[in-house]
């Protein structure tokens, strides 16, 4: 019986497998909204055969978005075009969908990667001035973003928590916090990025105060048949920042506060990370966060293979494993998985006589 094939319980959700699809910008929205390539992009990957498809980083508020290409779920407009998408979904599979809920920071207001990546000065067309903890730019040469004050944390709490609301009345089965990469959130655990004074800078626990607030807020609104996660990156890959000890103390406050799962990755905050890229290299993050807080984890990261990923998973090295450029070469890597460890999973009528000679009962129920 292959592990990596067997059920696993997040909170209320029941996957049927462990295998994670990764959240992915696909900067393809004009003004938040989901369009023709989300039905095209989403409805592939809904028909892959893994466990959860999370839908990519999604800006809680139009100046959290990365790009101006990014999807949004701050409006009433957003909501009802990404209703559309869903119900293309679960009219052809039955996937659970996430969504991760993101605030990109000072990591907004950029062009999209295949149009370089550069940042939009605020003024330009399509640029706004972006938010931090502190005045510290990402990159020399970008520009300086603004610190968030009083009103502004309040106004990014309250962003998360409306956004949360949204995802429960589409009927999303799971909502994940993006705390990792150097985004907003990020930003304020890391002491590299956060230079505040006031009760939200300094200290670790101070440091970690915007996070929890915001996880809190939004397990708030969530019915409890919503299971709420969170991404990290579980260190800065720099000398003096946010690092794995300081992980291990923020996910056991998520714990406290209900946290369902997380979403180990690392990295993003600074161009100055030294990342010792190797397959499965963030595994034994996943694993410390696992064995000092007792929640079930994601690991992803360069795992690409059948067997590595049962072993990860066999090993209770991690419970889940997420796959994202790795998904879009292969769509269908489930399904060439659960044939190479004799395992079945869910696929469409339309392909049931797809499996090449050899491969027998590869689709459940079938």
């Amino acid at each position: 019986m292959s592990t990596l094939f067997s059920p696993l319980a997040l909170g209320p959700l029941t996957l049927d497998n462990r295998i994670v699809i990764a959240p992915m910008c696909q900067y393809s929205s004009q003004d938040g909204l989901a369009a023709d390539w989300h039905l095209v992009h989403l409805g592939t990957l809904a028909l892959s055969g893994a466990g959860l498809l999370i839908i990519e980083a999604t800006a809680v508020e139009p100046e959290g978005r990365i790009s101006p290409g990014d999807l949004g779920l701050y409006s009433d407009a957003c909501e009802a075009a990404l209703a559309r998408v869903l119900g293309f979904i679960r009219a052809h599979s039955p996937i659970p969908v996430a969504i991760q809920l993101a605030h990109a920071g000072r990591k907004g207001s950029c062009t999209k990667p295949w149009e370089g990546g550069a940042a939009i000065p605020p003024g330009e067309p399509e640029g706004w001035r972006t938010h931090a903890p502190s005045p510290l730019c990402f990159a020399p040469g970008d520009p300086e973003p603004q610190a968030l004050d009083k009103a502004g944390l309040k106004r990014v709490r309250e962003a998360f928590a409306l956004a949360a609301l949204r995802a429960a009345r589409l009927g999303l089965d799971c909502v994940e916090l993006h705390s990792a990469h150097g985004y907003l959130l990020h930003e304020f655990l890391s002491p590299l990025s956060n230079q505040r004074d006031d009760a939200y800078g300094g200290s670790l626990e101070n440091r970690l105060r915007l996070p929890l607030e915001i996880f809190a807020a939004m397990r708030a609104v969530l019915p409890e048949s919503i299971p709420l996660g969170v991404r990290i990156s579980a260190t800065d890959w720099v000398p003096g920042g946010w690092d794995e000890d300081q992980s291990v103390a923020y996910c056991r406050e998520l714990k406290q506060l209900g946290a369902a799962y997380i979403h180990v990755s690392s990295g993003g905050l600074t161009p100055a990370q030294k990342i010792p890229i190797a397959p499965g290299y963030q595994v034994p993050l996943a694993k410390r966060i696992k064995d000092e807080t007792g929640l079930p984890v994601i690991s992803v990261g360069l795992i690409t293979e059948a067997h590595q990923a049962e072993d990860i998973v066999a090993s209770g090295q991690a419970d889940l494993v997420a796959l994202a450029r790795g998904m879009l070469y292969n769509p269908r890597w489930p399904w060439h998985a659960a044939a190479e460890l004799g395992a079945q999973v869910h696929g469409p009528p339309q392909y049931l006589r797809c499996p090449p000679h050899g491969v027998k009962n590869l689709f459940k129920g079938r």
